[in-house]
């Protein structure tokens, strides 16, 4: 297969970094806030949105809120602290190991899905709660990939007040978050929502974020057909398979539909 990294998902990451640094700026004044809450997993993507939340509106009003279950990785808290410490901002540290597993008690036959379902609802309300209390916007940490595929969970970690990552792809955001200098150990490690013990976003989706890329700037930004894009070099079926996914996943991008009643309907009094 032909790599098309280097010609369409390369980015001129300075020219990036001062469009989401205003765009956080901007977005904050416009709706009449200072500060913001965001929920760092130690992951690529939480950590990468820290650094820019930081240029954007200085340490201080930035807070970050660490929420690991009781089978989170160790790592997942020692990866955070290296960035709250390079970037010098507030943390806290909420577990939702008794959340989680309360409402888990109230239902029959949890799998795994659902319970990672409910322990990024969880986080979700500790991010809202916080957002209150100290008069903050939550800050969104999904990137343009996991949005597509509806990698996420509607309501939970899709939830924010604004995203600055949302249109980067994964191998975008890694490339930003080298030129801003993130931590290594968090650039290189394999990506994981950290819902259960081994588990792994490449894993679980069943291919790297690198090649689902690829394909999907062909077919997003490129505007390629399927038959264009098998003849790049994809498999029929990855490129059936990855279509399928994102068709079926459009109703966490957009928000719920509204039925619209007008004045002219039968029998409506207004």
């Amino acid at each position: 297969m032909k790599n098309h990294l280097s010609a369409n998902l390369s980015i001129n990451t300075n020219l990036v970094r001062s469009k989401l640094v205003e765009f956080i700026r901007n977005e904050l004044t416009r709706n009449g806030f200072t500060k913001v809450v965001i929920g760092l997993s130690g992951g690529l993507d939480s950590s990468l949105a820290c650094y820019l939340a930081v240029e954007a509106l200085g340490s201080d009003n930035v807070l970050a809120i660490c929420m690991p279950y009781a089978t989170s990785s160790a790592d997942s808290l020692k990866h955070a602290d290296l960035v709250i410490n390079a970037v010098n901002i507030r943390s806290l540290i909420m577990p939702i190991t008794g959340v989680v597993d309360g409402l888990i008690e109230l239902s029959s036959n949890t799998n795994a899905t659902r319970k990672g379902n409910i322990m990024a609802r969880a986080r979700m309300i500790i991010l809202f709660d916080q957002s209150a209390a100290n008069n903050a916007l939550v800050l969104g940490t999904g990137n343009k990939t996991e949005i597509l595929l509806g990698y996420s969970t509607i309501y939970g970690d899709s939830a924010c007040g604004l995203n600055p990552l949302g249109d980067l792809y994964k191998t975008q955001v890694r490339q930003l978050a080298m030129a801003m200098k993130v931590p290594e150990v968090i650039i290189h490690k394999p990506p994981s929502a950290d819902l259960w013990i081994g588990q792994t976003d490449e894993g679980e989706l069943g291919f790297t974020y690198q090649l689902v890329d690829q394909l999907l700037f062909l077919l997003i930004e490129k505007e390629k057909t399927p038959e264009e894009c098998v003849h790049e070099g994809f498999s029929s079926e990855f490129v059936e398979q990855v279509i399928a996914r994102v068709r079926k996943n459009r109703y966490k991008r957009v928000m719920p539909p509204i039925a619209r009643i007008t004045v002219g309907d039968a029998g409506l009094n207004l």
